[in-house]
């Protein structure tokens, strides 16, 4: 059974950061792809970035480059987001899922986590 569990959110003030996790069962990094989507009350939900522990490889939205980094650890079977110089408009509900393609876009995700909370402070 493949399960997603997200933690690491939490209030910070603008300018911080944070780390999020997403451990995952039910398979291996190397066998699915991973992204991180985040959902702001009254938006759409929209991926962040996606990786593939198969071969390493990542890409992250262009709203996020520079400030957030996604990596793996294939023996704890876990995907990391590191989250720096946060910004208000970075709150939201931040979710992982498995995805079938490595693809921002969460109509291709198949399995979701419960989410974790962001929220960043002016």
């Amino acid at each position: 059974q493949v399960q997603l569990v997200e933690s690491g959110g939490g209030l910070v003030q603008s300018g911080g950061s944070l780390r999020l996790s997403c451990a995952v069962s039910g398979f291996t990094l190397d066998y699915y792809a991973v992204g991180w989507f985040r959902q702001a009350p009254g938006k759409e939900r929209e991926g962040v970035s996606w990786f593939w522990g198969s071969d390493g490889s990542s890409d992250y939205a262009d709203s996020v480059k520079g400030r957030f980094t996604i990596s793996g650890d294939n023996v704890k079977n876990t995907v990391y987001l590191q989250i720096n110089s946060l910004k208000p408009e970075d709150t939201a509900v931040y979710y992982c899922a498995t995805l079938r393609y490595r693809t921002l876009n969460p109509d291709f995700a198949t399995y979701w986590g419960q989410g974790t909370q962001v929220t960043v402070s002016a």
